[in-house]
């Protein structure tokens, strides 16, 4: 899979980097194009964040997943009444595949900065707080400059993305950063057709991705999973089901899945996604004036999917 899906050197855009108004990401947003239409996934490398950043994010939330159940509760998603997505989600509540069992695998949600959000700061979490703060900032920037140059490789005014994730890091955008964790697999208690995580698509403009080990799979255009390698230090960026319509299918939102661990294989699994949305109130339209597919309401368009994911009530 690792020759399917390119890697790519983002330095010229690093967050270690000044930009201009006038910097020229040319070649760069041209092989953007080439494995967003193809693929739709790329290895980014030289982003600006560093290993040692998201180590300390995987640190202090595995310190939070290992907590007894009665001291994750009082902050599960759903609690916080200014965002319900943002906290913990606990294991096979979730179904990224309707079709499956719960999915098995726990996370918690950063989807909120709100002064009443309670967040966790027992003796080992003094700094989860400002850990995952400082990493949703560090993702928001380098997605930002993604995205500019994602318009630009399309011929489009660089700001026509931009523009409609004005508000990341507020209630009215619904961008989270989600650490996940897949704890060991008991085969015996499995049920029938139940997956780490099920097949799906995002359902944003991009996906960030920071994998601890392998597991993930990516389905190709003939319809085989691949398995997807972990490459220290670069960032998985995959195109999700808005930007497919917003790019009337120029830009390809692709399926992927984690499966169970072979018997016998207690190993856990770590990773770290940032889900790039635009905000609640933008109007998704084919940017090239089709009509391909009709306008929808960014917050609709994700709701709808939480209300898949989640069982409908």
């Amino acid at each position: 899979m690792s020759s399917v899906i390119p890697v790519v050197d983002f330095s010229a855009w690093s967050l270690d980097v000044d930009l201009v108004p006038d910097q020229n990401p040319e070649a760069l947003g041209r092989t953007l194009e080439e494995a967003f239409t193809r693929v739709g996934f790329v290895f980014l490398e030289n982003t600006g964040i560093r290993q040692d950043e998201v180590d300390r994010v995987m640190d202090v939330s595995l310190k939070f997943f290992h907590q007894p159940e009665d001291e994750k509760k009082p902050f599960s998603r759903k609690t916080f009444s200014n965002n319900l997505n943002h906290g913990w989600v606990s294991m096979e509540t979730e179904r990224l595949n309707p079709r499956r069992p719960g999915d098995l695998k726990e996370s918690f949600n950063v989807s909120s900065f709100h002064p009443d959000i309670k967040w966790p700061s027992s003796a080992d979490l003094t700094s989860f707080q400002q850990i995952q703060t400082s990493f949703f900032n560090r993702c928001k920037d380098l997605s930002l400059r993604v995205l500019t140059v994602m318009a630009r490789s399309l011929d489009l005014d660089p700001e026509v993305f931009l523009n409609a994730h004005r508000l990341i890091g507020t209630d009215a955008n619904g961008s989270t950063l989600r650490s996940l964790f897949y704890p060991p697999v008991n085969c015996e208690r499995v049920k029938d057709g139940q997956l780490r995580c099920g097949e799906h698509s995002d359902y944003g403009s991009i996906t960030l991705l920071f994998q601890g080990s392998e597991g993930l799979q990516v389905r190709s255009h003939s319809g085989e999973f691949l398995c997807v390698p972990t490459i220290p230090g670069a960032v998985l960026v995959n195109i999700a089901d808005l930007m497919q319509r917003w790019t009337s299918d120029r830009f390809i939102s692709v399926v992927h899945r984690v499966l169970l661990p072979p018997a016998g294989d207690s190993r856990t699994r770590q990773s770290l996604a940032f889900f790039v949305q635009p905000d609640d109130d933008a109007l998704i339209c084919c940017c090239n004036g089709s009509d391909k597919y009709p306008p929808v309401l960014s917050s609709d368009y994700l709701n709808d999917k939480f209300n898949d994911s989640y069982g409908r009530s």
